[in-house]
């Protein structure tokens, strides 16, 4: 029987984590071997949001990458991750960028770092 993880534990990908069991790790890794991950766009829906969006998206189709992907608009949720300016990139529930929009090829590179692909 599979236990729910509590909602305010989060964990990243990382190649061969000792800590995941063989169902979690499935849910990592699906069978045609590409990482599933958790991408959010945090920001009020303006250009600079949408073009954030734009770029992700992108540089998930660059990589192959299937996402859980969601554009927070709600600033309750958005104040929740601390960050003072939008739009923001959230990868696996950690901020990895804010304040700018990034184009697809650093989207990428960020990508590749923190699934460390």
């Amino acid at each position: 029987m599979h236990q729910e993880k509590p909602e305010n534990q989060t964990s990243s990908f990382s190649e061969g984590t000792p800590n995941l069991d063989h169902e979690q790790e499935n849910c990592v890794r699906n069978d045609s071997n590409l990482a599933v991950l958790s991408v959010k766009v945090l920001g009020p829906g303006c250009a600079r949001c949408k073009a954030l969006e734009a770029n992700t998206k992108s540089a998930l189709d660059k990589l192959g990458l299937k996402a859980d992907f969601n554009h927070v608009t709600d600033f309750s949720q958005i104040a929740a991750y601390g960050i003072m300016s939008t739009p923001a990139l959230v990868i696996n529930e950690k901020v990895v960028s804010f304040g700018r929009v990034l184009s697809a090829e650093e989207v990428v590179k960020i990508l590749r770092s923190e699934l460390q692909l």
